[in-house]
């Protein structure tokens, strides 16, 4: 019990003062070691050289894997109701937003009966996500795809593909 109190407590403590502790885009700032310090012991997996930004909020980190020399941009949200795993060298810029989890439509019932539905988040290696980006419930981003701002992606993305728009289509390639 008392094991549990300190590891909430710990967590509140980085939502409450460390999360917004201000650094520059640098995982060597203060502000981002103290982030990942916190943070480390409940994700999943915390790769090297990882850059956490000011204002990243995480719904259960213990479900969420970060690649190494990866990082999640300012004011970030991820909300891992399922597992997201996040590749090495990604880079993703501010106020990305991560949903593993959506309500059902089935006709048959009103809105506020439907189940909960869970898919996991996958996003390759050597990804680049721009600014305001939402990605949905079991989309996977392929190695080296670029995924343009306020983007929302609800399908896979190829990979080496450059996506953008609402509803994400690909709209190039990197050669």
């Amino acid at each position: 019990m008392l094991r549990k109190f300190l590891k909430l407590f710990y967590f509140g403590l980085y939502n409450i003062c460390v999360k917004n502790f201000p650094s520059s885009n640098s995982p060597r700032s203060l502000g981002c070691k103290l982030r990942i310090f916190f943070l480390r012991p409940f994700l999943k997996r915390a790769g090297a050289n990882i850059n956490i930004q000011p204002g990243v909020f995480m719904h259960s980190p213990e479900k969420v894997s970060i690649g190494n020399n990866s990082g999640v941009g300012r004011d970030s949200y991820i909300f891992a109701s399922h597992q997201v795993e996040i590749g090495d060298n990604v880079m993703t810029g501010p106020q990305l937003f991560i949903i593993t989890s959506t309500h059902g439509t089935d006709r048959s019932k009103p809105m506020i009966q439907q189940p909960m539905k869970f898919a996991p988040v996958k996003i390759g290696n050597d990804v680049w996500i721009g600014a305001r980006v939402t990605i949905l419930p079991g989309v996977s981003i392929g190695d080296g795809a670029i995924v343009g701002a306020c983007a929302v992606v609800i399908r896979d993305v190829e990979a080496y593909s450059i996506v953008g728009g609402v509803p994400a289509k690909r709209i190039g390639a990197r050669v």
